[in-house]
């Protein structure tokens, strides 16, 4: 298989264009498999992002260089390790980037999240100790082929394309937020930005999870007047600055507040909104951030305690849980074509990346087809 070569986009200087190489095909060991890229998820300024990497995300490591980015691939499984048991070449699947040693304890105790070497496959690292993973799996999604481990794989469904598969990134960070939260039939979800890239996946699932009621906050009307039509009887929406939050919550909830907020502001946010929708909570509701709101907040931890209120960052989403939100596509509950694709071929891998108007909001859906 090494003797194979494979287009590939690969940086080689952050700031600097990604460049579209003939590079080798990866071998497959014993527990991996190969896929074969048909889509892959991208944020429409990730070259923006990683320009301004070392400002806004010091601590969290980028791969040496030159490296294959590519967070969110799916696509067909080509071959397959000799210890690979649960797959076979011809199965539709979107990868989970989500890296960790499975070895440690909180790995052996199904918590691999909180893995010490845990690491987004082309993408970043959340410690010095990512390089490892980085090494064993060099490749991201923005390739044509990519090895992962078995236990990364999510299985699509017939009814689910794999550009909208290429969403489970985003989506799966608002889903783990809503499990994380406690959602249930009955809940009551404040969703912080639920019209941008991450929001909107609060909205789908936790219609799907059976919350009775899901308020979001944006400041474009015409966006939240999009999200509200998902569910006009149970979704509703606020334009920040036109009144208090809390004021607006506490009518629509009838006093009773908010069982869960999740705030998914994107980076370099203000926190005042996150306060605002801290205020909105019941006794002993959750916050829950997604998102990435600058720089330090202050909390007022006597008024968390004495009302039993929790504020917990959730990070990524497990294996176990795409495969839940692919079931629930399957099933009929989540509506995936509310989504609007926007496809490049790898060629234009820096025109998709560099910062295209989007007016569409989380309805987008920024894709590599390579």
């Amino acid at each position: 298989m090494m003797s194979k070569m494979m287009r590939a986009a690969r940086m080689h200087e952050v700031g600097k264009p990604m460049e579209v190489e003939m590079i080798p095909v990866p071998e497959v060991r014993p527990t991996d498999v190969l896929v074969n890229v048909k889509a892959c998820g991208i944020v429409p300024n990730l070259g923006n992002v990683l320009s301004n990497w070392g400002n806004w995300f010091p601590h969290l490591p980028l791969p040496k260089l030159p490296a294959v980015f590519g967070l969110d691939p799916a696509g067909v499984v080509e071959a397959v390790g000799s210890q690979v048991i649960g797959f076979k070449p011809g199965d539709r699947v979107y990868v989970n980037p989500a890296r960790y040693c499975g070895a440690c304890r909180n790995c052996l105790a199904g918590e691999t999240t909180a893995c010490s070497h845990y690491t987004f496959n082309g993408y970043f690292g959340f410690s010095k100790r990512s390089q490892r993973i980085y090494d064993d799996y060099p490749y991201g999604g923005l390739c044509e082929f990519m090895t992962a481990p078995q236990t990364s794989l999510v299985r699509l469904p017939d009814n689910m394309r794999f550009e909208e598969a290429a969403r489970l990134g985003y989506l799966g960070t608002a889903y783990r937020a809503l499990q994380t939260g406690g959602v249930k039939p009955g809940s009551t979800v404040l969703v912080n930005g639920i019209s941008g890239t991450l929001g909107i996946g609060g909205a789908l699932f936790a219609l799907a999870l059976g919350a009775r009621r899901v308020l979001g906050t944006g400041r474009n009307k015409e966006l939240l007047a999009r999200v509200k039509a998902l569910a006009p009887d149970r979704i509703h929406v606020h334009a920040l600055g036109e009144r208090p939050m809390g004021e607006w919550a506490e009518e629509i909830t009838h006093g009773e507040g908010v069982d869960l907020a999740i705030d998914a502001l994107g980076p370099g946010a203000s926190h005042g909104p996150l306060l605002d929708a801290l205020g909105t909570l019941r006794r002993g509701g959750k916050l829950v951030n997604i998102g990435a709101v600058a720089g330090d907040v202050p909390l007022n931890l006597h008024v968390l305690m004495d009302n039993d209120i929790s504020v917990i960052g959730s990070a990524w989403f497990t294996t176990a849980q795409g495969q839940q939100m692919a079931d629930l596509v399957e099933a009929g509950v989540v509506d995936m074509s509310i989504f609007e694709h926007h496809c490049f071929p790898l060629e234009k891998v820096n025109e998709a990346i560099g910062g295209i108007e989007n007016r569409a909001g989380g309805f987008s859906n920024f894709v590599i087809c390579p």
